[in-house]
């Protein structure tokens, strides 16, 4: 009797995102456990991709639970929230102890930890694992960051570095902390997104209007500085977006989108979580805040009316401005990524993960939405202090920095005189400023909290709490 084959690897969840990591999973060898809840997408799978390896589908969990080999693996791609939750009992409930399911969903971190534990309660391991690089990483290998135990990782650890993407023969894949670490460290990744793809806007918006350059010109501005300091995905796709003409109306595709930029909430939770660790992610907050300001529709045609006061000249050196636009595009980017990862700093001590921030910028180097150049340099900055207080004190990125200070003062500026909105690039260059300040006000709000509400103070000269008695003789004692 032919003994039956099992999987080392099930995918729950097949929309296309699902879909294509079982089939990525398929091509490097692995026999992969296929189950969606409607029947349709597993009998599309297998009918149109099946040729890609080894498939087993399963009309149940039960048989998609028996089809896996232990330690059984399972992979949840299905919509964060309650789906998920309920996929996760479905699976606890047929699964032995030892087993593992995996989460790979963009989950709130808190909910992975929550998760974690109760999955830990009933013998099974629960790990959340980030994945980044959208439809085609998932198929062609994408950027993964999964938390859980040590001991998951080396069971599953293997087969999701075989399908992750490579750079150098690095998979960029690794094991990045306990229970929510995973999640935690994808949302913030996708903090930096926001940031960096709102800076890109914000460069075209300068060259657009103070400029008047067509999306065409800037195009090719945004091709050649992607093979330079630039050089990244989010700036490569920038150029062919801006390429792009509408067949219905001649024009610019850019043209003919609605203006409203929209966004799933991992922004909003990377400004949230930082909020409550008390790390200024400014870029990051920004970029959130300027989705929704582009989404308030209404708002914004009633306020076409509103004074713009007297606006400046144009800039008259055409070259000389893109140049600037591009150090002040580089200096805001390297101001998001040092935020980004001091938001993860904080996240690690706060939960007790032992996160290499190193890894992160190497396994960020290939498959994920913000791979980029210049994260080779992030990566060699943590290898020489692996303690560095913040990524933009690095000699290599205060350097680069510094080059760029002028240009983007100056970039500033020009889009406050015309009246252009620069809030991330503005926004990085004050915390900047403030960041590298000998004294900020600070001070006066602090004299401003004693008074109102005997807040207490700290002195420059002696340690203590102080108090002064401002309804009283404005004397000053010890709290």
């Amino acid at each position: 009797m032919q003994k039956q084959q099992l999987a080392q690897i099930g995918v729950v969840g097949l929309a296309v995102m699902g879909s294509n990591i079982a089939r990525n999973f398929a091509r490097h060898g692995h026999t992969v456990a296929v189950y969606n809840r409607s029947t349709d997408k597993t009998d599309a799978l297998i009918d149109t991709h099946g040729t890609d390896g080894n498939f087993i589908p399963s009309a149940t969990i039960e048989e998609f639970v028996a089809s896996l080999e232990r330690p059984r693996r399972a992979l949840i791609m299905v919509q964060a929230g309650p789906a998920t939750d309920a996929v996760i009992e479905q699976l606890a409930e047929a699964m032995e102890p030892g087993d593992i399911i995996i989460d790979g969903g963009n989950a709130l971190f808190e909910d992975t930890i929550r998760r974690e534990r109760e999955i830990r309660a009933r013998d099974l391991h629960f790990v959340g694992a980030g994945i980044s690089g959208g439809e085609e990483g998932a198929l062609n290998g994408p950027s993964i960051m999964p938390g859980g135990t040590a001991e998951s990782y080396k069971s599953l650890g293997p087969l999701l570095e075989s399908v992750s993407a490579k750079v150098d023969g690095t998979p960029c894949c690794t094991h990045i902390g306990t229970d929510g670490a995973g999640h935690f460290v994808k949302m913030v990744h996708n903090g930096i997104e926001y940031a960096d793809m709102q800076v890109i806007g914000e460069a075209y918006h300068l060259l657009r209007d103070a400029l008047g350059m067509t999306p065409a010109e800037i195009a090719d501005v945004f091709r050649e500085w992607n093979s330079g300091d630039l050089d990244s995905y989010l700036v490569e796709i920038t150029a062919e977006v801006l390429s792009q003409v509408d067949e219905a109306t001649g024009k610019p595709l850019v043209d003919v989108i609605v203006d409203a930029a929209g966004q799933k909430g991992t922004g909003r939770w990377t400004v949230k979580a930082a909020l409550d660790l008390g790390i200024p992610t400014t870029g990051i907050g920004e970029a959130v805040f300027a989705r929704a300001l582009s989404s308030s529709l209404s708002q914004r045609e009633a306020a076409q009316s509103l004074p713009a006061g007297d606006l400046g000249q144009r800039p008259e050196d055409r070259a000389e401005f893109i140049e600037k636009v591009r150090k002040a595009l580089y200096a805001s980017k390297i101001i998001a990524y040092s935020q980004g990862f001091d938001e993860i700093n904080a996240g690690a001590a706060e939960y007790n993960w032992d996160i290499d921030r190193g890894a992160l910028a190497t396994i960020w180097r290939g498959g994920c939405i913000i791979r980029a150049r210049f994260l080779n340099r992030i990566k060699e900055a943590y290898d020489r202090n692996p303690e560095l207080p913040a990524l933009v004190l690095d000699p290599y990125f205060t350097e680069q920095v510094s080059d760029c200070l002028d240009a983007w003062r100056d970039v500033v500026v020009t889009g406050v005189r015309l009246g252009i909105p620069t809030p991330v690039f503005s926004s990085s260059l004050a915390y900047y400023d403030a960041l590298r300040a000998e004294r900020l006000p600070a001070a006066l709000i602090q004299g401003q909290r004693d008074f109102f509400g005997a807040h207490t103070y700290r002195r420059v000269d002696r340690e203590g709490s102080f108090h002064t008695l401002w309804s009283g003789d404005r004397s000053e004692i010890e709290a």
